[in-house]
């Protein structure tokens, strides 16, 4: 406990008055930071670990919400991701100042923070590579950093949903650490909404990333069930940029019409996250390239952080979007794993209700017909009217009701009607050597945290 103590005093000394610079924080700095933001703020916070770096270090991750440790029904789970590639590093800077700017609007009772947090459990990796950027330059352009400590590109290296299966086989134990706890994060909590932060362009790209030549290519683009969804998620973080939405801001870049593109049709690409996330996990995410250049000098993250706010928490409150609610089966019991199909939504992979009975599906203000089927039970077919919820911080409620299917009827709940993925929908890599951590992780953190506040409290 001493060496424990011996690290967080500083903390104690910096207490209340503790100030946020407009700097490059290194590794040991965000852990600092972060600690002393969870420290003093138990109450909305909760700091804990997914996983490690090839090199061992902690990928730190913070929770905020009115119940930050665990998940609450009917409260979407959102999550920011950022510093992938080592050396694209605003993301760093914006989500240290986005937690700091959450937290200090709660404390002060500003309506939009107390908003956000009541009704959205907001989780924060400010970076998923530490070991690159340990390895970072300063340069604009080049690559320097960009990978991890085993050379590997974190953004090439998730399965693909458009890779042969015999592929995916032989490179699932090549996942790097980073990765599969990353995999392992996507597994432990139902995450609605996500965008992940990058640098070097200055538009917001949605899925698809990668194509095998099918049904999705039109017009050049690869693209997803929810394209109508993704394109307005990616104007939202646009039109809300003080520059993006131009379009054509970075020299070195194309054209953006609305400062959005999909992924695919800038530039293919295989192993991506965001088509991971969106295929296996159930979650919309956009990839947010956010600086021309990707190192900018100090002097401009003031600036910089200025253009990219209102963007951030925008699209926050997207996770409020279409339709939430729970499935009950004949006898009232919330279940698990039951499709929730929207029709015209052909998704590679299904969406299925958590271990909670919930499910969440974006979707723009309209009406839709929703299929639900669930082993021995009819097959239930609703249209709904589905208003826009963001501006109320809740998307629309409905929980769909189940019958049991009469015995002489046999199994009615047909199977779902989605295209099949490589590999398949129920595919698990094998997380051995990674994976998510924060229980073990978290455990030795609590302890110091607790001594702090006791400390604290000692000291006035």
């Amino acid at each position: 406990m001493s060496s424990l103590l011996l690290f967080l005093l500083p903390l104690l000394v910096l207490g209340r008055a503790f100030a946020l610079e407009f700097r490059y924080h290194d590794n040991r700095e965000i852990k600092q930071y972060l600690v002393q933001i969870s420290s003093s703020n138990q109450d909305i916070t909760h700091l804990y670990s997914i996983g490690q770096s090839v090199r061992g270090q902690q990928l730190w991750a913070l929770a905020l919400g009115l119940s930050p440790r665990r998940h609450t029904v009917g409260i979407p789970e959102f999550k920011y991701v950022a510093n992938m590639h080592g050396n694209e590093v605003l993301g760093r800077v914006l989500l240290l100042h986005l937690i700091d700017d959450l937290v200090r609007g709660y404390r002060g009772n500003e309506t939009w923070s107390l908003q956000l947090l009541k009704s959205t459990r907001i989780h924060f990796l400010p970076t998923m590579n530490p070991d690159g950027f340990d390895a970072a330059d300063t340069d604009c352009v080049y690559s320097r950093g960009r990978y991890n400590d085993n050379g590997v590109d974190l953004n090439r290296n998730f399965p693909d949903a458009f890779a042969g299966l015999r592929r995916t086989r032989q490179e699932e134990v090549q996942l790097e650490k980073e990765v599969r706890a990353v995999i392992g994060w996507l597994r432990a909590e139902s995450f609605v909404l996500s965008a992940n932060l990058h640098g070097g362009a200055l538009v917001a790209s949605y899925p698809y990333d990668n194509s095998n030549g099918g049904s999705e290519m039109v017009g050049g683009a690869s693209m997803a069930p929810d394209n109508d969804v993704f394109v307005h998620l990616a104007k939202v973080y646009s039109h809300n940029h003080a520059t993006m939405h131009q379009g054509n801001v970075c020299s070195d870049s194309p054209p953006f019409p609305d400062g959005v593109t999909n992924g695919y049709q800038w530039y293919p690409l295989a192993g991506g996250m965001q088509d991971f996330n969106y295929v296996w996990s159930q979650c919309l995410e956009l990839t947010l390239e956010v600086s021309c250049c990707k190192f900018p000098s100090v002097d401009q993250l003031p600036a910089l952080w200025a253009e990219n706010r209102k963007s951030l928490l925008a699209f926050i409150q997207q996770v409020h979007l279409g339709v939430k609610g729970r499935v009950f089966d004949g006898s009232g019991v919330p279940v698990q794993d039951a499709v929730v199909e929207v029709k015209g939504r052909r998704n590679m992979c299904p969406f299925k209700t958590d271990q909670h009975g919930e499910y969440y599906r974006l979707l723009l203000p309209g009406n839709y017909s929703f299929t639900v089927t669930y082993p021995g039970h009819e097959v239930l077919t609703e249209t709904l009217s589905v208003p826009y919820g963001p501006d109320g911080y809740s998307a629309m409620k409905h929980d769909f009701l189940l019958r049991r299917a009469a015995a002489t009827t046999g199994d009615v709940s047909a199977p779902p009607t989605a295209a099949n993925p490589t590999p398949p929908c129920n595919y698990t890599p094998r997380l051995e050597g990674g994976g998510a951590t924060t229980g073990p992780s978290w455990a030795g953190l609590s302890a110091g945290l607790g001594v702090v506040a006791a400390l604290r409290s000692l000291i006035g």
